[in-house]
């Protein structure tokens, strides 16, 4: 594993090594015995964090990774108007000016395939952190892990993905790495204009994985074990000629509560907007905040696997 690039790059065995080694990260970050050792694991290493599109979660959790395991820190949150691409600099001769400066760069970027860019000319680890429309990869491995971790399985699951899944990388990521489970059920809740794309579509078939598209959100509800939310990315709508003004037409409310069995669990990669309301915090099915602090171990165990191997 030289780059963290996409979703199917990794195997069900490779899966395993990243969850047992985040369980690991997690006894170690909540061990104060044991933090000094941890601080010391990668004293004098450098990250990258390159993010061309605005981040919270995604950042601040591999910069906290980081540093709770030594590295030092190289960061710019807005590189698209703080770096040298403002003035026409190109993603490859970026990368390998950084490549000299770092051990590791976590690239966040506008454009679909720039994280594949980067790793053609890098010597030193890629992990994309989201790349337009395309994938998010290691938000993919945090929700798995987080399933594994609420329903103590990963197949036989039937998984309700609601939102917008046109313009959503994490849905589109996760449901990939799900295609990795024998008997999973995929439900599809979206308005036609928001629609899993067909090459999603197309690898679940080639995988074996059953799917459902639907409109009817409670109907879908029914059975779940898991329902995973997102926003519409009204910044990406655009792209696809869809208005960016269209507002989300399934909220996660009380009467959703109702419809989705007690023992479901709700997630969400956040930010949220009003696609589920404050009010279903309080319920012991939501799991969105378990879910994005569980970013932090499964990202650690990422930069310890590839700071091993490199």
């Amino acid at each position: 594993m030289k780059h963290v690039l996409a979703a199917r790059q990794f195997s069900p065995e490779a899966l395993g090594e990243i969850f047992d080694d985040a369980d690991q990260m997690n006894e170690l970050v909540h061990n104060s015995d044991n933090r000094r050792e941890l601080a010391g694991r990668y004293l004098g290493s450098m990250m990258a964090t390159l993010f061309y599109e605005p981040s919270t979660r995604t950042r601040l959790s591999f910069e906290s990774a980081a540093q709770r395991m030594g590295m030092g820190l190289l960061s710019t949150e807005n590189a698209g108007e703080f770096s040298s691409a403002i003035k026409g600099e190109t993603i490859e001769d970026t990368i390998q000016v950084l490549d000299g400066y770092a051990d590791m760069i976590v690239l966040r970027h506008k454009e679909q395939g720039a994280a594949d860019r980067a790793a053609e000319v890098s010597a030193v680890p890629i992990i994309n952190a989201g790349d337009g429309a395309g994938e998010h990869p290691t938000q993919a491995l945090l929700d798995l892990y987080t399933i594994q971790k609420e329903k103590g399985r990963l197949d036989n699951l039937t998984v309700v993905v609601g939102g917008d899944l046109l313009g959503g990388r994490t849905a589109r990521s996760l449901v990939q790495v799900l295609a990795n489970y024998r008997g999973n059920i995929i439900r599809f809740v979206s308005v036609p204009e928001l629609q899993i794309g067909d090459d999603i579509k197309l690898h679940l078939s080639e995988q074996g994985t059953n799917f459902e598209e639907t409109e009817d959100m409670y109907q879908a509800l029914q059975g779940a074990d898991v329902v995973y939310w997102t926003r519409i990315q009204k910044e990406r709508l655009r792209q696809f000629g869809v208005n960016p003004e269209l507002e989300s037409q399934f909220v996660i409310d009380q009467a959703a509560l109702q419809a989705m069995p007690e023992d479901a669990i709700i997630m969400h990669p956040l930010p949220r907007v009003d696609e589920i309301h404050t009010t279903v915090d309080r319920d012991h099915r939501a799991k969105y905040f378990n879910q994005a602090e569980n970013g932090l171990y499964v990202r650690m165990a990422l930069i310890d696997q590839l700071m091993t191997q490199s």
